[in-house]
């Protein structure tokens, strides 16, 4: 089975850093276009960042030039850590963050957390 699971998330201050992590496995996961999203009460949902499987990356405007996408399958294709460095950040940053497995074939930031699967969140609190 799909098993997504995020850790890292945490309370920090304004200016200050995260790194979040996502343990996936249960799919061929040199295969698949992987990314986050996030989402905060009252805010729509929003796509992070996603890494296609040459590792090419692509983000959000709001987090271009503070977060970096990566990953690591260390050679296993059943299983890959998906890390979100976060940099810089603001208290517009405070959101759940969601670490994301796009559908086969689909690689754009916009379906992160529309379709595909996702795991359940880590908290980010960014205090001002």
């Amino acid at each position: 089975a799909v098993q997504l699971v995020e850790s890292g998330g945490g309370s920090v201050q304004a200016g200050g850093s995260l790194k979040l992590s996502c343990a996936a496995s249960g799919f061929i996961v040199s295969s698949f276009c992987m990314g986050w999203f996030r989402e905060a009460p009252g805010n729509e949902r929003e796509g992070v960042a996603v890494i296609d499987r040459d590792g090419g990356t692509s983000y959000a405007d709001s987090v271009k030039g503070r977060f970096t996408l990566s990953k690591d399958n260390a050679n296993d294709n059943a299983k890959m850590l998906l890390f979100l460095q976060m940099n810089s950040l603001q208290s517009e940053d405070t959101a759940m963050y969601y670490c994301s497995r796009l559908m086969y074939g689909d690689c754009s930031i916009r379906d992160l957390g529309i379709s595909g699967r996702w795991g359940q969140g880590t908290q980010v609190t960014v205090s001002s």
